[in-house]
């Protein structure tokens, strides 16, 4: 049974991704969005620490110290900014790409919009992402960029009326341009 839960949480969020990148301009993104979820690495232990009402892996995290799976799968996508860390590069915490820093929002929207389900609210992921301790592994532009998406998404009470590809370029292009 939990195989099939898990399945319905996991296609939930694909399918919230995809709508997301749609308005944000990036469909093909939403598309492949978290294939890797469906790799046995991934899959196995996902099913195994199910809960339904938060990740898999963090509830592997707290039982085995550590979780294969998100070892896995942070390597490979590169919509997570830990992807991108490298602690011996001259720049550890770099720039992420555009394409890949909205789906990143698309990406935690969507997980907030499935674990939070009729609870969730437009303040939501901005108080989520504040409380969030690894954001000092963010470049600080990155950092300024979600806080941003996420606090007009809380003050305008809409990810609607955010969540489009010429608002997001402008937002993307504030904080990194020149």
């Amino acid at each position: 049974m939990k195989f099939f839960k898990h399945l319905k949480v996991v296609l939930k969020h694909k399918w919230w991704v995809f709508k997301l990148c749609r308005m944000a301009g990036i469909p093909w993104r939403g598309l492949i969005h978290d294939l890797s979820k469906f790799t046995p690495t991934e899959l196995i232990e996902s099913v195994k620490y199910f809960h339904g009402h938060r990740s898999p892996l963090a509830v592997c995290k707290e039982t085995e110290g550590y979780s294969k799976a998100w070892l896995h799968h942070k390597g490979r996508n590169k919509h997570h900014f830990e992807y991108w860390i490298d602690p011996m590069a001259p720049e550890p915490y770099p720039v992420i790409p555009y394409i890949y820093t909205v789906e990143m929002i698309c990406d935690t929207l969507s997980a907030g919009l499935v674990y939070q389900g009729k609870d969730w609210k437009p303040d939501y992921q901005l108080s989520y992402f504040k409380a969030r301790k690894d954001r000092n592994y963010m470049n600080p532009k990155i950092v300024a960029i979600l806080e941003e998406v996420y606090t007009e998404i809380a003050e305008k009470e809409s990810i609607k009326l955010v969540i489009n590809k010429k608002h997001l370029k402008e937002i993307y292009d504030k904080y990194t341009k020149n």
